[in-house]
């Protein structure tokens, strides 16, 4: 093996030469670290009273923007911890959201049980949202096909699309998210497709592997993410940033409150996100997304790297259910074990291969658009406040 294609271990995380960008200092510690300390030190390693005061004045302002409504914010639940915590922090603070869940298919029955259990104890208002499975099928079936990395993208853009869809049927602007930085601040740009949103590349890749009309599901690109801010005045606010947010203590308080149970693995409660990310990514695309996610918390000082490696050096997740995750993925998709190791096999193509909304010609629709319809945009949003 040459020096350039030598394996190497960050010193001061768990990532590796896996991920194609990484580079490494004389102390052996990778970029990644550098730049989440970078993030950090502007985000959740502010002073304790400044983060505070700006999560203080966030819960003000969704309950002046939402006083006289029913719901005074949004907020997705999965099931996972992340989610499920700020549910917890909700009922704390005193705000009224309306709770999301996104039903594609793939909920596992611990999810469901979860889900319950918290809407059950905090009494608020559950919104299940109901995909039309073939059409959802017939997409994530397509992104298997073209053989690009991120097959989660149609989940994301269902997700993002139907928060800013619901927010604008029962006329909420501010929206909760469960992003942090703490356990989720490093993850290579090569092991994921970046840009959730871009509709071009959904719609392009559908086209030409998609067999069915996508009538149902909901859309989210430049376009509509301008009349969104323009038009609406949505925000967004991610909490668990400006709080001190510890993600075990976070699952012992749930466990306590909720009766919660841990799924093993960041985003499992998803059947299809457990397969995906534990099976195919590592196999096909030699990409163990643990890595990303214990580094997160190694950095963060969640955990140390000590713990990290012996994580690493588990299965991704029991072979037993992997086992039972491939069957029953291979029927819910109505492909023969064949049919699925032809394209497990073949060549992994680059997203950019198919066209994405930042290339020249699609941009420049945007930008027309924005040029011409934005000043209307606010004027009509003027005559709305």
């Amino acid at each position: 093996m040459s020096k350039a294609n030598e394996y190497k271990q960050c010193t001061r995380c768990v990532m590796d030469t896996t991920a194609t960008e990484i580079t490494f200092d004389e102390k052996g510690e990778c970029n990644f670290c550098k730049d989440f300390d970078l993030l950090a030190h502007k985000t959740i390693w502010r002073p304790k009273e400044i983060r505070l005061k700006e999560l203080n004045d966030s819960v003000k302002r969704i309950k002046e923007i939402g006083i006289k409504d029913k719901y005074d914010c949004l907020m997705g639940l999965s099931g996972g911890v992340d989610s499920s915590y700020l549910c917890y922090w909700a009922k704390q603070v005193g705000i009224r959201p309306l709770i999301v869940h996104f039903d594609n298919g793939w909920n596992s029955e611990l999810a469901v049980q979860n889900i319950e259990n918290i809407i059950k104890k905090t009494g608020f208002d559950l919104y299940t949202y109901v995909i039309n499975w073939e059409e959802f099928k017939d997409l994530q079936l397509a992104y298997i096909k073209a053989s690009v990395l991120d097959i989660e993208v149609p989940t994301d853009q269902l997700i993002f699309a139907s928060l800013f869809r619901i927010a604008r049927k029962f006329k909420i602007k501010s929206v909760v998210n469960g992003n942090n930085i703490s356990s989720e601040g490093i993850l290579p740009k090569s092991w994921y497709f970046p840009d959730k949103l871009d509709i071009v590349n959904l719609t392009e890749i559908h086209k030409r592997f998609g067999t069915k009309k996508l009538k149902d599901f909901p859309k989210l690109g430049l376009t509509q993410m301008f009349i969104n801010q323009r038009l609406y005045k949505m925000h967004s606010i991610p909490p668990l940033n400006l709080m001190d947010y510890d993600k075990n203590k976070a699952k012992e308080l749930l466990i306590k409150e909720f009766g919660w149970r841990d799924y093993g693995g960041k985003h499992y409660e998803s059947i299809f996100t457990r397969f995906y990310q534990g099976y195919i990514l590592p196999r096909k695309f030699q990409v163990d997304k643990r890595k990303a996610h214990l580094s997160s918390l190694v950095a963060s000082g969640g955990i140390t790297r000590a713990e990290a490696i012996e994580e690493l050096k588990k299965p991704t997740y029991d072979p037993v259910a992997q086992k039972e995750d491939y069957e029953y993925a291979l029927k819910k998709f109505d492909l023969t074990a064949e049919q699925f190791e032809i394209y497990m096999n073949e060549k992994p193509i680059p997203h950019a291969f198919y066209g994405t909304q930042w290339d020249k010609k699609h941009f420049r629709k945007f930008y027309i658009f924005k040029k011409v319809v934005g000043p209307f945009l606010d004027l009509i949003a003027k005559l709305k406040s």
